[in-house]
């Protein structure tokens, strides 16, 4: 018993035994492959430093590249970061003096509705600012873009009247800043801006309008900032092929005034000018045109019949119809301004020839309507006289005929009468706006027909026209043609 106990406490320990002996193989090789990695990463950093002092002295042999050279930021360049941008240069003292010059590219809209007009242009400031100053050996400039504008200061100019406006974006900022080593700066910026003009319609479409642009700072009065053009009438420049469809650009010209405001004091107001005459070539072929047509058209009623009323009637009332059209088109294209126009006068005067020219027609029907109630109780009259009736007789008799129709057979039917005096048993009234034939009929007329063209009489025939009608186409024509010249003599 006591052999099989100390049998199994020898197989015990020969078993530790084992298990310590493996754990001392696995620790002695953790360590030699731990001495290894280290060795190795030694030799890898003793390369790496060959090769990096290699390519060091390889540098050191070739001219040093200056656009490769190690410098310090732009902002620090320019000392940015050692100022104050927030005030104006040269704070506390002087004003200081900024340039301004305008390149027009181009003049977009001018709207006579709205009394304003669009206009892109090219916008430069020039001052001086000492905290931008740079040392350079080459004296040559630096350009930078829009954002280094939000780090400086730049002058605070607006558009004064504006109603919209705002700086290109497309594909960036369209804004330019240039600065030289002494400290001069250009800010260059395309604008679209929209301001408004008053314009003055009393000669309109026969008009000239001025129209300006007003530039100026915003806080700072002329005691801290100078607004002057900085080469005079040469400081605005303008694009030759800047056309309106409606209007002939004259002239630009620039001026500078100051500007008061009661709360802040005067301010440097600098003005770009341009005068536009309009082109009346359109207009005569839309407005003046047209309404001297309708206005021509409606004294064609004065050679028609007095009898036709619907052609003379429909005649007027087209033409009075058409003129209020055109009174109508013209005015919706144009601001409701509360004084007249040129183009109103001549519109509103053909107006009154057109209108007038129906009521010439209504006097002329209602005075012959008036005359022919008068002849017919004359003729009620004259047969309530009981004559004898001389039909049969040889003796002439005369026939009156008062409607003013015949035809050629009525006229040539006539041959049968013979030439005599007529008598004077009735009083006819002489009435010019009938045909009046007199006839002499005698008995001895139907004998032969020989005699009936021998007998043939002289007929006097009078024009169906009422005098009205007669003197209208004199007058109206006359007075219209007066009218134009005193008209295109006054606004031309």
């Amino acid at each position: 018993m006591e052999r099989r106990v100390q049998g199994s406490q020898m197989w015990i320990c020969t078993i530790k035994m084992a298990y310590l002996t493996k754990s001392l193989i696995l620790l002695l090789f953790l360590f030699v492959t731990h001495e290894c990695r280290k060795y190795s990463h030694r030799v890898r950093r003793w390369s790496s430093a060959v090769e990096t002092q290699k390519h060091a002295n390889s540098l050191a042999k070739k001219p040093p590249d200056v656009t490769k050279s190690h410098k310090t930021k732009t902002e620090q360049l320019l000392k940015v970061d050692d100022h104050d941008f927030t005030m104006r240069p040269a704070f506390g003292g002087p004003a200081i003096p900024v340039g301004v010059d305008v390149q027009v590219e181009s003049l977009d809209s001018i709207s006579e509705v709205d009394m304003d007009f669009t206009m892109t242009l090219y916008l430069r400031h020039y001052w001086k600012d000492e905290r931008l100053s740079f040392i350079s050996s080459t004296n040559k400039s630096m350009t930078f873009d829009g954002r280094l504008v939000k780090k400086i200061w730049v002058p605070d100019v607006f558009f004064v009247h504006s109603k919209r406006s705002f700086i290109h974006d497309t594909t960036t900022d369209n804004i330019m800043l240039r600065v030289f080593p002494d400290g001069h700066v250009l800010y260059s910026l395309r604008v679209t801006v929209t301001a408004a003009c008053n314009m003055d319609f009393s000669r309109f479409p026969l008009d000239s309008q001025t129209c300006s642009l007003e530039l100026e700072s915003y806080a700072y009065t002329d005691e801290d900032l100078m607004l002057y053009w900085k080469s005079g009438d040469e400081s605005l420049s303008t694009d030759d092929r800047i056309s309106l469809s409606q209007f002939l650009i004259q002239k630009f010209h620039t001026t500078s005034r100051l500007a008061f405001y009661s709360s802040t004091g005067w301010y440097n107001r600098l003005y770009i000018n341009f005068t536009l005459r309009r082109h009346i070539f359109f207009f005569l072929l839309q407005t003046y045109f047209p309404a001297t047509l309708m206005v021509m058209l409606s004294w064609v009623s004065f050679w028609i019949d007095r009898r036709a009323v619907p052609a003379r009637v429909s005649l007027g009332i087209t033409t009075v119809l058409t003129m209020s059209t055109i009174i109508t088109g013209v005015n919706a294209s144009m601001p409701r301004v509360s004084y007249i126009k040129a183009v109103d006068i001549y519109l509103w005067v053909s107006f009154v020839f057109v209108f007038l020219s129906v009521l010439e027609y209504a006097a002329v029907n209602y005075l012959s309507t008036v005359q022919d109630r008068r002849e017919r109780k004359m003729r009620m009259r004259a047969r309530s006289q009981s004559l004898p009736c001389t039909c049969g007789i040889s003796q002439t008799r005369t026939m009156i005929m008062l409607d003013g129709t015949y035809s050629e057979a009525d006229t040539n039917s006539l041959a049968g009468y013979t030439e005599e005096p007529m008598e004077e048993q009735e009083e006819v009234p002489k009435n010019p706006e009938h045909m009046v034939v007199h006839l002499s009929v005698s008995s001895e007329s139907t004998t032969t027909t020989t005699k009936k063209k021998k007998s043939l009489r002289t007929i006097s025939i009078i024009e169906n026209t009422h005098a009205i009608d007669k003197y209208s186409r004199m007058i109206f024509p006359g007075s219209y043609i007066f009218f134009n010249l005193i008209y295109w003599s006054a606004y031309c």
